[in-house]
């Protein structure tokens, strides 16, 4: 009798566990589906936007969610001959990753004495600094404009990237201040007996410990960075110095866009942040990574 309810005891255990697997695995499923279904609507726009590209005027207003019968270039030579193209590209790469560069740097210099010096006015700089933040652009847009004209910085390389740096420092600051704050100290007690400074323990300690948080970060200033209009198109006057988004508007224009000049300029737009992105997606990928273990 004993050993009969002792199989029956098994039995259930075993169905139970048997259960269970069986939802965390639907549980699973469902998740993946849904975050699958997520990727393919969004995705949807960018595959509509390239197909487009690849038709004419005539044959995108006869047939507007039809595939292209024949791949035509014709839009993409015309973007290219009248967008300035290449040299966009540069100027927007070199603003974008000079304006990374300097946010990373100055920002995580910025924070380190933050995180490590407690006290009410630590706390009131890191709260001015996160009201940088919440700072409309339209607000800022006019005393900028005001300040580099009487510094003469307007239409310069100098200027944007200047700007852009100034705009980014309170997120970078607010980013790094937490993340600096999860590090042991442990570590610039053991640099300091062995006589390091304090710029050599943040050069030689702290600073190599941030290359997830950098990455992160980078992410998010690259975006923004690249795909700003107003700015560049307020302080830059020469076309020579354009950025893509510039670019892309004054060939595009605001009346009457034709939709063979609209999507092979947006293809070409977005084309380079793409290849950034993809050149960078293992540094990405790890900081957003560590930044949600953390």
């Amino acid at each position: 009798m004993s050993a009969s309810i002792n199989s029956s005891q098994r039995l259930n255990t075993a169905g139970k566990k048997v259960s269970k697997r069986a939802k965390k695995r639907f549980t699973a499923i469902f998740i993946n589906g849904l975050i699958l279904l997520m990727v393919i609507g969004m995705l949807i726009p960018v595959a509509y936007m390239v197909m487009m590209s690849f038709k004419t005027g005539t044959q995108i207003a006869n047939d507007p969610l039809g595939l292209p019968t024949s791949f035509y270039f014709g839009n993409y030579i015309n973007a290219l001959e009248n967008m300035n193209y290449f040299r966009s590209v540069l100027n927007s790469v070199g603003i974008t990753l000079s304006v990374v560069v300097i946010v990373s740097l100055i920002g995580s210099m910025a924070a380190y004495p933050l995180a490590r010096v407690g006290g009410i006015f630590t706390k009131s700089i890191i709260l001015i600094v996160s009201l940088g933040m919440a700072m409309p652009t339209f607000v800022n847009i006019t005393p900028i404009y005001v300040i580099f004209r009487d510094l003469g910085l307007l239409d310069s390389y100098f200027g944007i990237i200047l700007v852009f740096t100034a705009l980014n420092l309170p997120l970078a600051i607010f980013f790094f201040t937490g993340f600096i704050g999860a590090i042991p100290k442990e570590l610039e007690e053991a640099a300091k007996l062995d006589r390091c400074t304090y710029w050599q323990t943040y050069w030689y300690v702290i600073r190599p410990l941030l290359g997830s948080a950098t990455a992160t970060l980078s992410l998010f200033v690259m975006l923004m960075v690249w795909n700003d209009f107003l700015y560049p198109l307020l302080l830059l006057t020469d076309d020579n110095k354009f950025t893509v988004m510039v670019s892309v508007y004054r060939f595009i224009g605001n009346r009457n866009i034709e939709p063979d000049m609209l999507f092979p300029a947006a293809v070409l737009g977005s084309l380079p942040l793409l290849v950034l992105f993809m050149f960078f997606q293992r540094r990405i990928l790890s900081g957003v990574t560590a930044g949600a273990v953390k």
